[in-house]
């Protein structure tokens, strides 16, 4: 597996995940990403900024498609409770990770967030930031399993509440 940034012609291989994503979710029920988001055009955005990633298999095949970058996330900083670290401590942000249907269950999401990890510690960053629905406890779980911490509720610009995590990492 390799990850790396997303090209403009990934697109529509990474909608075809989100599709997949969208379909999962709300087969568990999750009323996460069933109003349309993310679309083609948040996409693009994320690779014009250099902030999307696809995972390809050694076959070349997308595995998985995520967005991180080290900018602020204007959420955070309305926190219904405290992160682990001071606020204007520099952070990374993982969003709108997705993996295949035919990719689950082989630690893609591991892969994606050791990645992005190492990425933080190489450039001093101090730690990961993320949040996710309140409902989708696949998430919840591996957070949890790879160490990082339940520090409070987020609200989006929509209003939608999300579980907001912090790892500091080593």
């Amino acid at each position: 597996m390799k990850l790396r940034p997303t090209n403009p012609q990934d697109l529509h291989s990474i909608m075809g995940i989100i599709k997949e994503a969208q379909s999962f979710l709300a087969s568990q029920n999750i009323d996460q990403w069933q109003d349309g988001y993310p679309g083609e055009d948040l996409f693009l955005k994320d690779i014009s900024q250099d902030e999307s990633f696809v995972v390809k298999s050694e076959r070349k095949e997308i595995m998985a498609t995520a967005m991180f970058t080290t900018k602020p996330e204007s959420t955070y900083s309305n926190l219904d409770g405290s992160w682990l670290t001071p606020e204007n401590t520099k952070y990374g942000v993982i969003h709108r990770m997705a993996v295949g249907n035919k990719f689950r269950n082989l630690g893609i999401a591991k892969f994606i967030f050791k990645k992005c990890e190492l990425n933080l510690q190489q450039n001093d960053i101090a730690s990961m930031r993320i949040d996710t629905h309140e409902d989708n406890k696949g998430m919840q779980g591996l957070l949890k399993k790879l160490g990082y911490v339940y520090c409070g509720i987020i609200f989006l610009k929509s209003g939608d509440k999300r579980l907001a995590f912090e790892k500091v990492l080593d």
